[in-house]
This record gives C-alpha cells, sequence and structure tokens, in this order.
C-alpha cells in the first residue's frame, strides 16, 4: 500500500500523536502544529482560489459598511477534513462580507490557518475571576466582563494562530473583508453534552452596564475600550452555514 505523503496527513498524524481529549498540547507541540500549518497552501486541501480584483479592493471600504441582506444571500462553507475522538480539522468559506458570529471554544484549543483571502478577527478572553452582573430593566439578562485579545485583518499568506481555552481569543468573531477560507484544527471537538457545546455571544461596549461598578478594574492592564460585557444569545437567524464537500488528499486515519 503506497503511504499517503501529502501534507495534510503529516499535520492529521503529527496532531494524533500530539493531542488527547483531556489536556491541552503544550507550548512546544502548539508551535510544532503552528509551523506544519504554515507550509499549508489553498492547494494542499484541494481548493481553488478565484479572487478578483473587486474582491481585493473590497477591503477599501472598511467592514463596517457591510451589508446585512448580502451576508445572508450567501452561505459560508464548512468543509470537514476529518473528525476523531480527539481533533477535528475542517475548513470554513466565507465569501466577501460573511460573518461568523462572535462564539466560543469551551476547553479546547484551536489551530488557524487562513488559506487564502482576509479575515477580519475580533477575539476576546474572559476576565478571571469571573466579573458577572444582571443588567437592569425589564428583560434583565447576565453579562459577564471580557478583555478584547484581537481585533484585527489576518492576510494570506500569514502565520498560523493558535487560540486556548482561557487565552489567546477563546471568543472571536470572523468577518470576511475578502473571499477566504480558514481551516481550523480543533483538541477536543466540540460535543453536544453541557460545558462543551459552543455559544454564541453580543458584545456590548464597556460603558454600557459599568456606571458605578468600577472596583473589580482597579488596575487594568488596558484602557477602558479592551473591555466588553458580552451576553449569550440565540444562534443568529442570519447565520447561514451550508456543508460542502472536501476535495483535498484523503485522510488515513
Amino acid at each position: 500500500m503506497t503511504k499517503n505523503n501529502s501534507k495534510v496527513q503529516a499535520l492529521y498524524d503529527h496532531c494524533n500523536n500530539t493531542f488527547t481529549p483531556s489536556t491541552s498540547p503544550s507550548p512546544q507541540a502548539s508551535q510544532s502544529i503552528c509551523s506544519l500549518l504554515d507550509t499549508l497552501g489553498p492547494a494542499d486541501v484541494g481548493l481553488k482560489v478565484e479572487l478578483s480584483d473587486d474582491d481585493l479592493e473590497h477591503g477599501n471600504f472598511g467592514i463596517n459598511q457591510l451589508d446585512r441582506a448580502e451576508r445572508r444571500a450567501q452561505p459560508i462553507t464548512y468543509l470537514e477534513v476529518y473528525k476523531c475522538h480527539s481533533s477535528t480539522m475542517c475548513i470554513f468559506c466565507l465569501p466577501t462580507s460573511a460573518v461568523f458570529p462572535l462564539h466560543n471554544h469551551p476547553e479546547m484549543t484551536v489551530f488557524s490557518k487562513v488559506l487564502y483571502g482576509s479575515v477580519h478577527v475580533k477575539a476576546y478572553d474572559w476576565v478571571e475571576p469571573a466579573q458577572i452582573q444582571e443588567t437592569k430593566g425589564p428583560s434583565s439578562f447576565p453579562v459577564r466582563l471580557a478583555k478584547l485579545s484581537a481585533d484585527k485583518v489576518l492576510t494570506a499568506p500569514c502565520e498560523a494562530t493558535v487560540l486556548y481555552p482561557k487565552s489567546g481569543g477563546n471568543l472571536h468573531c470572523l468577518t470576511a473583508v475578502t473571499p477566504c477560507a480558514v481551516l481550523d484544527i480543533l483538541s477536543p471537538p466540540y460535543r453536544e453534552e453541557p460545558g462543551r457545546k459552543y455559544s454564541y455571544y453580543h458584545d456590548y461596549p464597556y460603558s454600557t452596564f459599568s456606571a458605578g461598578n468600577r472596583a473589580f478594574i482597579e488596575t487594568p492592564d488596558g484602557k477602558e475600550e479592551d473591555y466588553a460585557w458580552l451576553a449569550a444569545i440565540e444562534t443568529p437567524d442570519d447565520l447561514n452555514i451550508c456543508d460542502g464537500k472536501y476535495a483535498g488528499p484523503a485522510i488515513e486515519l
């Protein structure tokens, strides 16, 4: 039997020898995985890149002017490369202006690599110990304090990134500035049982609910704009994700 020498197979083999369902990879192991991810391009996972001049210039208009109806019109495509007990490798293909809403990765380590295009990433980590308060009014709801970890645009080719259970931007939102594809390796995979299922959030500026409640940030390591209150929400109605077929080299599990 011929050995599979593809880059994606080598990445799987390395992850399979590194990940366990109950522990996060060491810093050395994380760096090794990122180094392998940095060798990957779209063709290595069966993707064809077709970016027009209009796509490449879209970022000049800024992500704040993206049309909400346009986001709903074109779905985000999900491609599963593999899934096993300790990790999942998948690819998200986002059309221009598509938004993957703010969501968490409970007790997970996630490696990400932008394969093509540009994507805006806004990410948070929870402030510890937890700072939770109930909003006022007839429709009160709990909000929890988080600190901004990233607010930037990543454009391929760029280095792989990694988030951890309590650092690195475990809660993030992705907005496609141009058509883009992001490969993720999640360990352990999402599960439906309590504590492992993902949740969606809405972020509110720090000042929204903080009047008279500043004592818990006596010596912040950032400015007020580096903090936000996050409220758990139902799955957004305009989130449109469809399954696609992975067309890259087959993985020998």
